[in-house]
């Protein structure tokens, strides 16, 4: 079951990390054209991003402390 935990972590990470960086570009982008929408669903997948890395972040932890 550990080995699954710290497996998940990493994916976590991984997919939340890309996500902040596709919500960045997408709110960098919103800001070029004046789209505000634009910024505020970049700014809503960055966020995403962040708590899913976060998870992950947690997850691998546990896994390493278990």
């Amino acid at each position: 079951m550990s080995d699954d935990l710290g497996t998940d972590g990493l994916k976590n990470q991984v997919k939340g990390a890309a996500k902040e960086v596709g919500g960045k570009l997408r709110n960098a982008a919103g800001g070029l054209t004046g789209d505000t929408s634009e910024q505020v669903k970049g700014k809503a997948k960055e966020m995403e991003g962040k708590a899913q890395r976060k998870v992950g972040e947690a997850e691998t932890h546990i896994d390493r402390n278990s």
